[in-house]
């Protein structure tokens, strides 16, 4: 019997187990309730709706407590803060993607942006809101099952436009959601494979069949592949646009297409700029096939949207969620060390690991050449221990590359901003020990959730002498088609790293491990020193002239900016910027890109930032007092913290946390001596 090399044996029975969750328990799998459990299904609309995750929730992702990484939010868990939260929101609106039903005591009512064209008798996938204005409670059914909708309560639910709704018994009347469309067909056609959009008047998206109905963060639906055909209405105008990932611009045409017959639309994106020409290439090193969710995503899901997005590199990781399961272990176990089968010489993808402690952060694992021992600690009332310096030890002994993903979620003043309460919000507080171990190669400086905090630390840090490169990783999850952030597709953000040969994982891992890296969410980063490219030292002597050139093209970009460990040094317009330096006491140079109202980027913000070039004097690194003093300070609240929120079974384990902290305070101690 032939065997799919996409899906062997291990891979194929693990997604059929997955497929046994998602029809049992709903897109949460059966997840024990952690916040973030218990926020997925209030999460799925789309951006236009707005943020209804919480009345006031921060970040994002409506981080600490979003979808995809774990917090203690005071997140709305009451039906009736949901209603409130959902009517600040929409003010009366319905957001495209959305059907309202809404309860008063004049009986119930049916809203939608958009009447859904439908071509055949397939039911039709229907979001409920439930918002009601009656001051009792209530009682909606959807095929049988009931819901109670509390007080001027709100409710999102699944249905399909076939489904039997009734308030209080009472039938709904859903024929009023769909009207009947005569069909057409269009073809598709770049190239080479793409991203693609094909919507209808309202907002109403369409899709290749069988192809998942994703939505990104925006609430666009999009699909990848080349030569792909589509059922859709005919006579009706539909945009058609395509994009390859931030390499490339976007094209569209709007197209109106016979009935019964097939139109052909032949569109190619034009490249902004060719990062592997010059020798870098683009990676995600943080996405996820399975992580719960409303489908179960195989490896030919990944495998299409790598190509469609021209992303070089992707990083798989497999991950629990908020129990002992380990999603995509299976697919880890069967190609640990390997280029998955859809790797070639422009594209190479790799099984990863995300080490996950909620208290003390996550680490993502690219290019271990075996599985690990340890995957997560902490959940299910299991011990915060072994810490993460043991766990990231294994991981640099399988020849990993570690950084801690998605360190920090708001701004970052002090270190009281990150370690006080406690909160397990996967907040990267052991970032600081691992960092001083030399057990870090990076850490995300791009991720889902707001980055100015992530940004304050990553300067400390190497302002306190450890080289780590910026990384970028989206924590996006294949297994999700409309979850804000979570279904975007893999590589909206990457980490270019400039390789000493061709592309390989290997040739990757030592570009990152080097620090040849910048991080962007679209726009081109250039940076050198005397020549020298992040990642690089100078070794000068106290009062040698350095001639600093930095230069960004792209997507957005408005504000061009050189730092040093002392704070900026030079800006300007987006374009080109060149200066000098008298350098005097070691330091660093990274340059930073920013801007407004960028099309790709989730929150619509440009952004990219550089591996520093470091700068030596007479053999000394830098190591600014002020920043080795934070970090250790850092560390003095990091051991409270330890001490009094870790779950830890006895004295034992909690030494392994106090020893450790000890040789980061030792190494940070020898910095501030030296530069006494």
């Amino acid at each position: 019997m032939h065997q799919d090399p996409m899906t062997p044996p291990p891979v194929a029975r693990a997604l059929e187990e997955y497929r046994a969750l998602l029809a049992e328990h709903g897109l949460t799998w059966g997840e024990p309730p952690l916040s973030y459990v218990r926020l997925m299904p209030f999460l799925r609309f789309p951006k236009e709706a707005g943020r209804m995750d919480a009345p006031d929730g921060p970040g994002e992702r409506g981080e600490p407590g979003d979808p995809g990484e774990p917090g203690e939010p005071d997140e709305p868990d009451e039906p009736g803060e949901l209603g409130e939260a959902f009517r600040q929101v929409l003010d009366g609106g319905v957001p495209s993607g959305l059907t309202v039903l809404r309860l008063s005591a004049h009986g119930h009512r049916l809203e939608a942006s958009v009447v859904s064209a439908v071509l055949s008798a397939d039911p039709v996938p229907l979001i409920l809101l439930v918002d009601s204005a009656l001051d009792t409670g209530a009682v909606v059914t959807v095929d049988a099952v009931p819901y109670e909708i509390r007080p001027r309560g709100a409710r999102l639910l699944e249905a399909t436009s076939s489904s039997t709704v009734t308030v209080g018994g009472e039938a709904v009347d859903l024929a009023a959601m769909t009207r009947a469309a005569v069909p057409a067909r269009v073809r598709l056609r770049a190239g080479f494979p793409c991203r693609w959009t094909v919507v209808s008047e309202g907002g109403q998206g369409w899709y290749p069949k069988g192809a998942p109905r994703r939505r990104d963060y925006h609430g666009i639906p999009f699909f990848h592949g080349d030569d792909l055909v589509l059922d859709v209405p005919a006579a009706e105008p539909l945009t058609v646009r395509v994009g390859r990932g931030m390499e490339y611009g976007t094209e569209e045409v709007t197209v109106t297409p016979q009935a019964w017959r097939e139109t052909l639309v032949e569109l190619t994106p034009e490249r902004i700029f060719d990062a592997a020409a010059r020798g870098w290439y683009g990676a995600d090193l943080h996405v996820h096939l399975n992580w719960a969710g409303d489908l179960v995503a195989g490896p030919a899901d990944a495998a299409a949207a790598q190509h469609g997005e021209d992303l070089h590199v992707l990083n798989l990781v497999a991950g629990n969620v908020s129990g002992e399961r380990v999603y995509d272990r299976e697919a880890l176990q069967h190609w640990a060390g390997r280029d998955l089968p859809w790797s070639d010489a422009a594209h190479i993808a790799r099984m990863g690991v995300e080490y996950r402690n909620d208290l003390l952060g996550h680490v993502h694992a690219f290019g271990l050449a075996a599985p690990p021992s340890t995957y997560h600690t902490g959940f299910s009332d299991a011990p915060d221990w072994p810490p993460n310096a043991t766990a990231c030890g294994e991981l640099r002994e399988l020849n990993a590359v570690l950084g801690y993903a998605h360190p920090f979620h708001g701004p970052v003043a002090s270190p009281e901003d990150v370690i006080a309460g406690g909160r397990r919000n996967c907040s990267g507080r052991a970032l600081v020990v691992d960092a001083a171990l030399g057990l870090m190669d990076g850490m995300e400086l791009l991720h889902f959730s707001e980055l100015s905090g992530t940004v304050e630390v990553y300067r400390r840090l190497i302002g306190a002498g450890n080289r780590l490169a910026a990384l970028a990783g989206t924590d996006t999850m294949l297994s999700f088609t409309r979850q804000e952030t979570v279904s975007n597709p893999p590589g909206w953000e990457r980490v270019y790293a400039r390789t000493d040969g061709p592309l390989s994982a290997e040739s990757f891992a030592r570009a990152v491990r080097q620090g040849r890296t910048f991080a962007t969410n679209g726009p081109w980063l250039e940076l050198t020193v005397d020549g020298r490219e992040p990642g690089e030292t100078l070794d000068l002597s106290p009062g040698d002239h350095v001639t600093i050139r930095a230069r960004a093209a792209g997507h957005g970009v408005e504000r061009l900016a050189l730092r040093t460990a002392d704070g900026v040094l030079a800006a300007g317009p987006g374009g080109e910027l060149v200066t000098s330096l008298v350098v005097d006491a070691p330091t660093y140079v990274v340059a930073v890109a920013t801007g407004h109202g960028h099309p790709v980027a989730a929150n619509g913000e440009t952004f990219a930032h550089s591996s520093p070039v470091y700068l030596d004097v007479a053999c000394r690194h830098v190591a600014r007092p002020e920043d080795v003093r934070w970090c250790m300070r850092w560390l003095d609240l990091l051991e409270d913290l330890v001490s009094g929120h870790a779950r830890l079974e006895d004295a034992a384990q909690l030494d392994d946390h106090l020893d450790l902290i000890e040789k980061a305070r030792t190494v940070y101690a020898a910095r501030l001596a030296i530069t006494s």
